[in-house]
């Protein structure tokens, strides 16, 4: 029998998330606050489909599996009742998101796994909400859901461990990869996400660069490598030790802003610089250097391409 889901939330997120589970051959049921909204939203995901396949972003086809695939419920109860996994993406307002939590695991069956597209709100609190809160678990996307691939998933210390790897599994077999983080404040996404802006922002307020500049240098220099490479992968090949030096120099001009995270300094302190050395946060051995630059060089390369190719983004300064 074919697994059904839900999605309680029709915006653009929910949206977006029923168009990657219908893909994956996967029977959804979509619910709103109303059955119009409901009917609406799935017809705007079909449209949205047909289009994505007129500029070969979808594979041929893919509107009318959506179509076949995706149901309109006349109330989040109905959407509920028989789905083996419901994601909920309502707005990000605890107490909307309490209540539609209260119906989804008042309506559904024990044993269906609920989720929350929550970004920003504590896992442990929105469980409160729910039965059996053991079934319980973020399940964030990124905007746009249909093409993004990371996915933060979130267990509270209730969750059952079960819960995470069937979500995980499922993410994986839309196309997708969850990652399991804590449930902390900002999750990691976030903390990332909102610690680069807050450096970028500083440098507008005092002067030193414009946000046009600030943007070109981010996508050009580091944030170039970043699908690549993580943070940690990057810091392994630059080195250890370099990263020491910088902090360093970064911690006399901006002592409020920057100090050497003690990981990194007992890093180099062990002698783990990094791959010259055969590990630091990760372990890749000198001898795969020359793999890791061949890697490094065509991957760069094709990047510099894609985006010859597509041009740049249409924004005004």
């Amino acid at each position: 029998m074919t697994e059904q889901i839900a999605v309680v939330g029709s915006g653009y997120m929910g949206g977006g998330i029923a168009q990657v589970i219908a893909l994956s051959g996967r029977q959804v049921v979509l619910a709103d606050v109303t059955a119009e909204q409901a009917a609406q939203s799935r017809e705007r995901i079909i449209r949205e489909a047909e289009e994505f396949e007129a500029r070969a972003l979808f594979p041929a086809g893919a509107a009318t599996r959506i179509a076949a695939a995706v149901r309109a419920a006349d109330s989040i109860e109905d959407a509920v009742t028989a789905a083996d996994i419901v994601e909920e993406a309502v707005p990000e307002i605890l107490a909307v998101k309490h209540e539609t939590l209260r119906r989804i695991s008042a309506a559904a069956r024990s044993t269906a796994i609920i989720g929350s597209n929550t970004s920003t709100i504590s896992i442990a609190s929105l469980a409160e909400a729910v039965e059996r809160p053991e079934r319980f678990l973020g399940v964030h996307f990124s905007n746009p859901a249909t093409f993004i691939p990371g996915v933060e998933v979130i267990p509270h210390t209730g969750t059952d461990r079960a819960v995470v790897s069937r979500m995980i599994a499922l993410l994986a077999e839309c196309g997708k990869t969850g990652v399991e983080v804590p449930d902390v404040t900002g999750f990691v996404l976030n903390r990332l996400q909102y610690a680069l802006f807050t450096e970028a922002a500083r440098l507008v307020e005092e002067g030193v660069a414009t946000a046009e500049s600030i943007d070109t240098i981010a996508r050009t220099t580091f944030g170039f490598r970043l699908p690549f490479f993580g943070p940690f992968a990057i810091a392994d090949i630059a080195g250890l030790d370099v990263y020491e030096f910088c902090y360093r120099s970064l911690g006399e001009a901006y002592p409020e802003r920057f100090v050497e995270p003690a990981v990194l300094r007992d890093r180099v302190e062990r002698g783990e610089l990094g791959v010259k050395s055969g590990r630091g946060f990760l372990a890749t051995p000198p001898e795969r250097s020359a793999e890791l630059v061949a890697y490094r060089d065509r991957a760069y390369a094709a990047m510099a391409k894609l985006l010859d190719e597509i041009g740049p983004a249409p924004i005004d300064y």
